[in-house]
């Protein structure tokens, strides 16, 4: 099986160097074996796992959720449904952050339809109803 150094895996994985040595700082990738001279060298399945970690971060995964998810991946006693659970629980957090964000636009259009956008600073309706104008 083929190794690759540092670079050449950041490359691959398209990302940068010190986002693999932070991967391994935190134990999402394993310390790789040295080479005569001292360089890492990172096998394939490195790489596999730098995609997972990307892949998991862009549906919202925290690293020490993608940590457990690759912990749980090789677990001896470990079956889909504890994947699902966790994939579950990911996606109500979304789910509740997306409720969240759906009510913070709501107040702010209506804050943006308050306003004229003419007058002074203490005479505006958005500082007003935020309690900065008595402030200002």
């Amino acid at each position: 099986m083929r190794d690759f150094t540092i670079g050449q895996l950041a490359k691959m994985a398209r990302v940068n160097v010190e986002t693999v040595r932070y991967y391994e700082r935190r134990g999402l990738i394993p310390e790789p074996p040295r080479s005569e001279s001292g360089y890492r060298r990172y096998s394939q399945n490195v790489a596999t796992t730098i995609e997972f970690i990307k892949r998991a971060k862009e549906l919202g995964f925290s690293l020490r959720e993608i940590l457990e998810l690759l912990s749980l991946q090789t677990g001896p006693d470990v079956d889909c449904g504890d994947i699902k659970k966790r994939a579950q629980a990911k996606l109500a957090d979304v789910e509740a952050r997306i409720r969240d964000l759906e009510r913070i636009r709501e107040v702010l259009s209506e804050l943006v339809l308050t306003c004229a956008g003419l007058g002074p600073t203490s005479e505006c309706p958005i500082l007003r109803a935020l309690g900065t104008a008595e402030e200002a």
